[in-house]
């Protein structure tokens, strides 16, 4: 026990040394052509001393809200502000997915075309019909990983209340507050830790393993080659499924980041009472046409 309290205190002071380290060497650590900087992306990336360096960010933005909550409700504000904001810019993936499966079926079915060739910015790019229509995959689960924070912070995920409904304000708080950090928060961090290194075995060889330590790494950092995996299911189908590894990576990043905005939104409500339920909260409603009901409507 005094052991495992050593090291969460030591790791939580050497949060704020690896921080400072970070920021002195950030310059150098993003060039990713060079092998060894790359290396340290990639084992750093899922460390923990990256686990750290958040979790101080996460106590130093508490501490300071709870001195003074403006400044705690301007980073709830912000960091909600940036789930509405990517669902709301995720969602048009939706329209773009319509459009392309409509322009597939005429072009495959009425036109008997076999390859499409755009050209973004002057460069040519041809595919076949099939890869057209393989890549609606990957627009689906686009909207499904980068919307997921953004329905929940609009209220639309489904909800169990048998128990909580019947709690008071502060209850409901309390068992918000717990799930954050107990469910959302640990799910969350498991999701990118497994996600980061299979994301990376896809884009680098030799392969990278979890339980690489960084010394292991680093030997390896001289024969590290980029080699992004671009297989297809099919002869002629989408061949960019590490995209979908990607995705799964910012699915994590985003709840991750909804997580903590909404602990601390449960947190000032907590405080300041039930006056202050949905405080600022930035919900999309349908809003009303004016128009008169049908008379079908009107018999319901």
């Amino acid at each position: 026990m005094l052991d495992a309290a050593y090291w969460l205190v030591t790791n939580i002071g050497m949060g704020v040394v690896n921080l400072v380290r970070a920021i002195m060497t950030l310059p150098g650590s993003l060039n990713l052509a060079d092998p060894a900087a790359r290396i340290n992306v990639i084992y750093y990336g899922a460390s923990v001393e990256f686990f750290f360096i958040l979790f101080d960010l996460f106590l130093v933005v508490l501490v300071a809200g709870l001195i003074r909550r403006p400044f705690l409700w301007g980073v709830v504000r912000m960091l909600e502000g940036f789930s509405n904001g990517l669902g709301r810019l995720i969602a048009w993936a939706g329209l773009i997915m319509v459009i392309q499966q409509v322009m597939v079926i005429f072009l495959q079915r009425f036109f008997r075309v076999a390859d499409i060739t755009i050209s973004p910015f002057g460069y040519p790019f041809t595919q076949s019909l099939g890869w057209f229509g393989d890549e609606l995959k990957l627009y689906n689960a686009a909207i499904v990983a980068l919307a997921c924070a953004y329905t929940f912070a609009q209220g639309g995920h489904v909800r169990v209340d048998l128990v909580y409904a019947r709690l008071s304000h502060r209850a409901k708080r309390v068992v918000d507050m717990v799930g954050a950090l107990l469910f959302m928060v640990p799910m969350m961090t498991i999701t990118w830790l497994f996600g980061w290194f299979y994301l990376w075995r896809h884009l680098a060889t030799p392969p990278i393993n979890a339980t690489d330590t960084l010394e292991a790494m680093t030997r390896k950092a001289q024969i590290l080659r980029w080699n992004v995996q671009t297989t297809s299911f099919s002869p002629s189908g989408f061949n960019g499924y590490f995209l979908f590894k990607v995705l799964l990576i910012l699915l994590a990043a985003t709840v991750l980041i909804h997580a903590v905005s909404y602990f601390y939104r449960c947190l000032l409500e907590y405080i300041e009472g039930e006056a202050s339920a949905d405080k600022y909260a930035d919900r999309d409603v349908l809003e009303d046409t004016g128009a008169e009901p049908t008379a079908s409507e009107q018999v319901g």
